[in-house]
């Protein structure tokens, strides 16, 4: 019973209805195709975008069952669609026409290519044109159509194709050739127009180290997705972030692609298509920056440096080649502007950059790939120096009306070839600053005061309060960063110093020994003795929007950036500094940009807001030029209720005070003043010793 079952089925399949169902079988065939998600976008703290995913065209080719005639003329009507729209196609045929010439680079070439498609060696260009045409039966006697068809089947012949494999005819077409060519896909056999995502860059290089740049995907990345757990099927060719948010919140951009069915006669003709997996968009990641104050803060940066650099602060010469500057506020720790100078343009990466350019990203000295504000670290000089004097006031080593009598060096030991270490102002005019509180202490910078005052509570207690302040470990912001590293007892015994002593508490108080920090980690500091001493983490994402609309919280965000990045969550207790500790710190940093004597007082003499500030020129460790500084500021505004906190380093920056500018600027865009009433008088003198 079954056997005949079996023989009446296949009679009907192959007697009965045997030509309908041959005749469907050679007039259809199906492909599947993957459809790419959109990749989410990235925006600004007002939703301005920043980079986002815009659909573009492109136009491939499948072999199909068709003779030379029905290829010749479906390659005409394509390439004439788009040479009228004014879209490039695929090009190697090595012969010009108007005049006949070859196109080669040498007679060696050429004579290889003669030899290679069996052209006589004799033959002209113009006989080697009309043999390749006969050589694709091309009928036409119209030399630009010609040209146009062997183009393209010049390209088939060396790149190749298959039912299963197409070949790219052109990138990047108009819509008006995506139109016309869906329109005459009847005429047109093997056609394809593929649709991808391409990433848009819409701010050039604005926010470039924020943002981060994307490239085709390496083992590298594989392993990194591997070990933060993430399973994504990824193609060979598919493009991931390599640096910054891109990078970081590549798991939420990248979104899910789909797959499509495309349906073709035997002869390549698409009789159809459908959706048989919808692709899902990325998430778009919303960041705490405002564009408009980020720009603000890049120019202002960059125009510093160039100022610096050439003589513009009574001619003293700088070789200042980089820089960073971080806005933050200081209630929330968000991150309202952070630039590195200089920087880069992302965009440049997307399709592949060139050696040259990639020689000069990758430079030893400019460093534009790297953040200085997160991945460089720098001895922080003077503005270290509000730590030391919290942490005497808070462990109470001293009062805020206590004075210490600076008469210029300071005693550390009492052998006659050591030469102990002295206030800038005794090395400057040979004398020492006298009495001085803390907060004339701040406000003359005044490196013996804080001698003194470390010498009294030792370096343990200063590590506690530095620790507190997030110095020596990472402030937890969604980017790639530097821990920066603490002096410390520890510190000095892995460097080969068996015995911490008093020349390195001294030299730790202002600023040094084994300081150096991330300008990010100054930024963090300098908000929390803005905001009263009380613990904040930084962040730079606001937060994730998922293509649906729902938002992914913020412990998921924590829970994965800390897994992605290897950090560690760190969650501070409030050591409920004492506010009149806190007062008198910021007293003496008011006198800094505000009374006359104050370090920044020239620029900020002016000044339309009420701000506290302190600057900084801190030696680079181990150099031998005396230039080889790194010129600090640090401040923060409005000064009775301040809302946002300002750090600025500059690399061989020359002294503090000149990169007061840069606060200065940002800070009167920030608050809305008019920069053009905004006038900095920088005739005063402002020669300030490397430690300060």
């Amino acid at each position: 019973m079954i056997g005949i079952i079996i023989l009446i089925t296949l009679f009907n399949l192959q007697i009965v209805n045997g030509a309908e169902y041959r005749e469907t079988s050679n007039t259809k065939l199906a492909r599947e195709a993957t459809i790419e998600a959109a990749r989410g976008s990235i925006l600004d703290r007002s939703g301005n975008v920043l980079v986002s995913t815009e659909m573009d065209f492109s136009l491939e080719m499948y072999k199909s069952k068709t003779d030379d005639e029905q290829l010749n003329n479906s390659i005409s009507l394509m390439t004439s669609i788009l040479e009228k729209n004014g879209n490039a196609y695929v090009d190697t045929f090595p012969i010009k026409i108007e005049p006949f010439e070859y196109n080669f680079n040498s007679a060696e070439e050429l004579n290889e290519w003669k030899t290679k498609y069996k052209i006589p060696e004799a033959a002209s260009a113009e006989e080697a044109f009309y043999l390749f045409r006969d050589k694709y039966n091309i009928k036409s006697e119209d030399v630009k159509e010609i040209r146009r068809i062997l183009a393209i089947r010049y390209a088939i012949t060396t790149i190749g194709y298959s039912t299963t494999r197409s070949i790219e005819i052109s990138e990047k077409i108009s819509r008006e050739s995506a139109v016309q060519l869906q329109e005459n896909s009847q005429n047109l056999t093997g056609v394809n127009i593929v649709v991808e995502p391409i990433r848009t860059y819409h701010t050039q290089s604005l926010a470039s180290h924020i943002i981060g740049y994307m490239g085709r995907i390496s083992d590298k990345n594989k392993k990194e997705f591997e070990e933060a757990g993430d399973d994504h099927q990824y193609e060979s060719d598919d493009k991931v972030g390599q640096s910054g948010i891109e990078s970081v919140f590549e798991k939420y951009l990248r979104g899910e692609d789909g797959i499509k069915q495309i349906d073709m006669s035997v002869d390549g003709t698409v009789t159809g298509e459908y959706t048989a997996q919808e692709a899902i968009g990325g998430a778009d990641v919303v960041l705490t920056i405002d564009a408009n104050l980020q720009r603000i803060a890049e120019d202002a940066l960059e125009r510093n440096i160039i100022k610096i650099r050439e003589g513009g602060f009574m001619g003293n010469v700088y070789d200042a080649n980089g820089g960073a500057v971080v806005v933050t506020n200081v209630k929330t720790g968000e991150i309202l502007a952070m630039a590195s100078y200089p920087d880069y343009e992302p965009s440049q990466f997307y399709n592949g950059i060139s050696q040259d350019l990639y020689n000069v990203y990758t430079d030893s000295t400019t460093k534009p790939l790297r953040s200085r504000a997160t991945q460089e670290i720098y001895p922080p000089g003077s503005i270290f120096k509000m730590i030391t004097a919290i942490a005497g006031l808070e462990s109470g080593v001293i009062g805020v009306r206590d004075y210490v009598n600076d008469n210029g060096r300071f005693i550390v030991s009492n052998d006659p070839n050591y030469k102990n270490p002295a206030c800038w102002y005794f090395n400057q005019y040979g004398r020492g600053h006298g009495n001085l509180n803390v907060s004339g202490a701040l406000m003359k910078s005044c490196n013996y005061y804080f001698f003194e005052v470390s010498n009294r509570m030792g370096i343990d207690t200063l590590d506690v309060y530095a620790d507190y302040f997030g110095l020596g470990r990472k402030t937890g912001i969604e980017l790639s960063e530097n821990s920066g590293i603490l002096a410390s007892r520890e510190v000095a015994e892995e460097r080969g110093e068996k015995v911490w002593s008093k020349a390195h508490t001294a030299s730790a108080s202002i600023g040094q020994s084994y300081n150096t920090f991330t300008p990010v980690q100054m930024a963090k500091y300098i908000s929390m003795v803005a905001n009263g001493g009380h613990p904040i983490n930084l962040s730079i994402v606001k937060n994730v929007i998922n293509s649906n609309g729902s938002q992914v919280s913020r412990e998921e965000i924590n829970e994965y950036v800390n897994k992605k990045l290897n950090k560690e969550a760190v969650s501070t207790e409030d050591k409920n500094i004492n506010p009149e500790t806190i007062a008198a710190v910021h007293e003496g940093m008011k006198s800094v940009a505000e009374e006359e004597g104050g370090t920044a007082y020239s620029v900020f003499r002016d000044f339309e807001i009420e701000l506290g500030g302190k600057t900084g020129s801190a030696e680079l460790t181990n150099s031998k030029d005396s230039k080889d500084v790194i010129a600090w500021f640090a401040g923060f505004a409005p000064y009775e209720d301040p809302e946002i906190a300002i750090v600025v380093a500059v690399e061989k920056g020359g002294h503090g005070s000149y990169t007061g500018e840069v606060v200065r600027d940002i800070m009167a865009e920030y608050f809305g003043m008019n920069m053009k009433e905004i006038v900095g008088d920088m005739s005063a003198t402002t020669e300030i010793e490397s430690f300060r």
